[in-house]
């Protein structure tokens, strides 16, 4: 795949960054703005809305909130007051000043913070005094409006753009079964010939129907014929728009079995389990095709999904980045991959000659989609200063009381979050350090789509 650098090839490639960078600008945004509608309906009070961290480069206020942008566009936030709970026993406005060891005095010097920027006349617009599912409701406020753009863009891929499916139009047909073994580029004169040569099927033709029924999707046919091993069923085909009436026999040969969902079924220890289906010698074509919207939830699930299982595993993961980064070890391209990757990205689909326009604007609608499923997924893992280990603190809160009030026991109050203080150190500590190395990753090692 070879690119020209002209000054129209550089020009897209400005393009497709400019896009990336709006939009993960928009997407930042509007996680914000899921955590500041519900925050203010509740009543809290919000006093910064901002799009990035660092340096403010510019702000407007608007009644008791700055709005304004920041000079490191990897993040956003909205400052509530009243985050951290006081003390259990202690007036709300008071902290204790003295305290012992680092992790306790970390705890302290948290709520002395949250507590700072509650006034008397506001007390009551704390966030830690809200019922557990508002706190919770406006903590998923951000990835719930993450997931929607996802779904959204997901959407205009998959039912407006229309993604890469196989139709029921041939592609190619095999001249000669050869067993699976084989190694030939060519047929031997030995070689029986495949059913859909015998039968006089040719490339361009539209399968229209199967054993009488009419063919709608090649998937479908796809199971029909390996329902039909060894038994004779018509066919129609249209060739040069007129319909074709030919009978074939699928031949019987080992294909692994499916389950319900399409997927490979294995053993338990992993072996993939065969069984006898039937077998044309046929390629369908492929083309680019809007899809039902019923299809657009599997199509964000499976990214969830996928999404996922990297977070999950991202331990193992990073340490691949760092080997391919530092050594000679190959970066792999279903890793993760840093903000710079991602831009580099979007910026060479828009410059891939065998792309056209159709392709370029889908390319980059999927990166978008494909990013806000990340940012979903990744900050509901439970841990602070992620938007999930909020959600963990108050759903522990409300168990913890539901089991007093079982044991009709005194309510134990809210759950001090300012105690898991040493927690948000490490892991923001780790998560700096993670971007960091992704970032020397995409430059001296990067996942590229030109080769």
């Amino acid at each position: 795949m070879t690119v020209t650098w002209s000054l129209a090839t550089v020009g897209f490639l400005v393009v497709g960054v400019l896009v990336f960078v709006v939009g993960l600008a928009l997407s930042i945004a509007l996680h914000e703005v899921g955590h500041l509608l519900p925050a203010k309906k509740f009543g809290v009070k919000v006093t910064q809305y901002m799009v990035g961290f660092g340096p403010t480069i510019w702000s407007r206020q608007r009644g008791e909130t700055e709005y304004g942008v920041k000079a490191i566009p990897l993040g956003g936030y909205i400052r509530m007051i009243g985050m951290f709970p006081p003390r259990r026993g202690e007036d709300p406005g008071v902290v204790r000043e003295s305290s012992t060891g680092i992790f306790q005095t970390m705890a302290d010097d948290a709520r002395r913070l949250s507590a700072e920027e509650v006034g008397p006349e506001d007390a009551h617009r704390a966030f830690w005094r809200l019922p557990v599912h508002q706190r919770v409701i406006i903590m998923l406020g951000g990835p719930t409006m993450n997931l929607l753009i996802a779904v959204v863009l997901l959407g205009i891929l998959t039912s407006v753009i229309g993604v890469l499916s196989p139709t029921t139009r041939v592609a190619t047909v095999s001249e000669c079964v050869l067993p699976a073994t084989s190694t030939a580029t060519s047929c031997p004169p030995d070689a029986p010939p495949t059913p859909a040569a015998e039968a006089g099927i040719q490339p361009g033709d539209r399968i229209a129907s199967f054993d009488g029924a009419p063919v709608e999707d090649w998937d479908t046919l796809r199971l029909d014929i390996r329902d039909a091993a060894g038994r004779q069923v018509p066919l129609v085909v249209e060739r040069d728009g007129e319909l074709l009436d030919l009978v074939i026999t699928p031949i019987a040969t080992q294909v692994p079995q499916l389950d319900g969902d399409g997927a490979v079924v294995v053993d338990d220890d992993g072996t993939v389990l065969t069984q006898e289906a039937g077998f044309l010698g046929v390629s369908p074509v492929s083309e680019v095709t809007p899809q039902p919207v019923t299809a657009v939830p599997e199509v964000v699930l499976d990214q969830v999904v996928a999404v996922g299982g990297v977070v999950l595993t991202l331990p193992v993961r990073m340490i691949d980045v760092a080997q391919a980064a530092f050594g000679d070890a190959p970066r792999d391209p279903e890793g993760p991959i840093g903000i710079v990757g991602v831009g580099r990205l979007s910026g060479e689909i828009a410059v891939i000659d065998q792309f056209d326009l159709t392709d370029r604007v889908a390319g980059l609608v999927g990166v978008l989609g494909s990013l806000n499923v990340a940012l979903f997924v990744f900050n509901l893992l439970p841990l602070l200063p992620l938007d999930g280990g909020h959600v963990a603190g108050a759903l522990w809160e409300a168990l913890r009381r539901q089991v007093a009030r079982l044991r009709r026991r005194p309510d134990p109050g809210p759950v001090d979050v300012a105690k898991a203080m040493p927690v948000v150190y490490v892991v923001t500590s780790l998560l700096v350090v993670m971007s960091l190395l992704l970032l020397y990753a995409d430059i001296v090692r990067p996942i590229s789509l030109l080769g």
